[in-house]
């Protein structure tokens, strides 16, 4: 099992954690790991993109001149792509970009970008994340002393709006509820602070 050190908002070691070797010493699946923040990117967009083409269009009925006879070229319609205000040709239409990704490879690749964490030595056990008032310059004194790096990942099993007012003052820096845990988030962030209670509920939910 790897060990990590347990420490608290003073950035103090309190202890030790030993972390489940089913969730953070699994084999690291980068296929899997780039499918499933592929997918997640995908599914967030909206898909609701449009252009009207020429049939589409406003006007453009009646030909605009004469075919011949005019040192013109022949024109049919106002409404062609060719013309100013006309419709636009091969442009975007409403799409599903939505990508189903299976339950296996999901939690494969979530193991992956934990035990990567601890590989690269970018996982941080916190005691607690309990504050009772909100203060950014804490949690950036408490950064600096365990060298969390420029874009850290909080993980918490309990909501606090105090540290969630704490960290929303910090450039690149998050907040995430452990049941909202996903991989883009982990391969996203450099560093990731991890409280012990979120550590149980991870290694109930994929310790399996």
């Amino acid at each position: 099992m790897p060990t990590v050190k347990v420490v608290n908002l003073k950035g103090e070691i309190v202890g030790e954690q030993q972390l489940s070797d089913a969730v953070f010493s699994a084999p690291v699946h980068v296929p899997a790991m780039h499918q499933v923040v592929v997918a997640q990117l995908a599914n967030r967009r909206q898909g609701t993109h449009a252009a009207k083409s020429r049939g589409e269009v406003r006007g453009g009925g009646r030909k605009p001149w004469r075919q011949k006879h005019t040192g013109r070229a022949r024109h049919g319609s106002r409404r062609s792509p060719i013309w100013v205000g006309g419709g636009v040709a091969h442009g975007p239409v409403p799409r599903d970009y939505h990508q189903k990704v299976n339950k296996k490879v999901r939690r494969l690749a979530l193991k992956s970008a934990l035990s990567l964490k601890v590989m690269e030595d970018k996982l941080v056990v916190l005691d607690s994340f309990d504050m009772e008032k909100p203060s950014t310059k804490a949690v950036v004194s408490f950064l600096e002393s365990i060298n969390g790096g420029k874009k850290p990942l909080f993980m918490v099993a309990q909501s606090s709006n105090a540290a969630y007012k704490s960290v929303s003052n910090i450039p690149k820096a998050k907040v995430l509820h452990v049941d909202s845990i996903n991989v883009y988030d982990l391969v996203h962030h450099d560093h990731l602070i991890i409280t012990k209670d979120a550590v149980k509920r991870v290694e109930e939910v994929y310790g399996r």
